[in-house]
C-alpha cells in the first residue's frame, strides 16, 4: 500500500506534519510519501488568474500525487478556526482541475495544536466537506496538547489512548 501523508500547514516546524508522518508510518507494509505543501506554492487563486493561467501545473502535480496513492493522511493546522491559507489555496487550485480531488481514496483526517482544543474546528470542517470532494474519510482524530502527548526525541505519540486511536484508524485503510 502506498500512503501519501501531508500537513495542511506550510510551517517548516509543523506539528501537523509530525502527526501525519507518525500516523502514516503506523501502517504495516506500507510505503509512505510525505508531501510538503510548500512544494506546491501557487499564486492566490482567483477566477481571473485561472483564465490567464488555466489549470496550474502544481495543482495537477498535487492531484497526481494523490492519484498515485492508495490512501491519504492529512493533518490540519488551525489558523483562526479554519484552514491555513497555504492549504486552502492549494485545495482551491486543485479542485478547479478536478473537483474530486480526493478520488475516493480512504483518508484519515487529523488535527493537532499546542492547546487542549486540538484544532477541532478545522478538523470538523474538513471532515464534513471531504465527501463533497470524493473523500472517503475512514477516521477523523483530533490530538490535543501536542507537546504533552508527543516525544520529539523518539518521534512518537506517548499517550496510550491516542496511540491506540491512531493505530485503529490506520487499520481501516
Amino acid at each position: 500500500m502506498k500512503i501519501v501523508a501531508l500537513a495542511a500547514s506550510n510551517s517548516s516546524q509543523s506539528i501537523n506534519k509530525k502527526l501525519a508522518t507518525y500516523t502514516a508510518n503506523l501502517a504495516d507494509n506500507a510505503t509512505v510519501e510525505v508531501l510538503d505543501i510548500n512544494d506546491f506554492e501557487m499564486p492566490i487563486f482567483s477566477e481571473d488568474r485561472e483564465k490567464v493561467i488555466g489549470h496550474h501545473e502544481l495543482a495537477i502535480a498535487f492531484f497526481n500525487k494523490l492519484k498515485d496513492s492508495d490512501a491519504i493522511v492529512i493533518s490540519f493546522a488551525e489558523h483562526n478556526g479554519s484552514y491555513s491559507a497555504a492549504y486552502k489555496n492549494l485545495f482551491d487550485w486543485t479542485t478547479r482541475y478536478n473537483r474530486e480531488v480526493f478520488q475516493n481514496k480512504p483518508m484519515i483526517l487529523l488535527s493537532t495544536s499546542p492547546g487542549p482544543g486540538g484544532a477541532g474546528n478545522v478538523l470538523k470542517a474538513a471532515t464534513d466537506s471531504a465527501p463533497f470532494f470524493a473523500g472517503n474519510v475512514v477516521a477523523s482524530i483530533s490530538v490535543p496538547s501536542f507537546y504533552d502527548n508527543y516525544n520529539a526525541d523518539a518521534a512518537e505519540i506517548t499517550n496510550a489512548d491516542i496511540k491506540a486511536s491512531l493505530q485503529s484508524a490506520v487499520n481501516k485503510l
